[in-house]
């Protein structure tokens, strides 16, 4: 697989903070039964995971349909040189994204 042919999608819920930047919602249980049951109960039934300006610039582009090539190009006009070396990056936070089952990259 060629890691620029990929268009990751997420599969997890997110959302904007204030600042902009981007907000996983990691449901506190995967387990179907239990987050059936417990979920609904619970007043706050995420986790909140909040993403750097480079992460979640990476993060709302990856729509399904975005190649991980262009999402790359863009990271670079966007942030210059701070950014580099940007495929290296992007390759490290799609891996551990997906290993966690927030991605599904294909």
């Amino acid at each position: 697989m060629n890691l620029l042919e990929l268009r990751p999608s997420r599969n997890i819920q997110w959302e904007k903070g204030e600042d902009g930047l981007a907000v996983l919602l990691v449901p506190k249980f995967r387990n179907r039964l239990l987050a059936e049951w417990l979920m609904p109960r619970l007043a706050k039934p995420y986790f909140r995971v909040k993403l750097d300006a480079l992460g979640s610039f990476v993060w709302q582009r990856c729509d399904g349909s975005t190649p991980v090539e262009r999402i790359a190009e863009e990271m670079k006009t966007a942030f210059g040189e701070s950014a580099e070396p940007v495929h290296d990056r992007i390759a490290a936070f799609l891996r551990k994204l997906e290993k966690e089952k927030f991605l599904l990259v294909r």
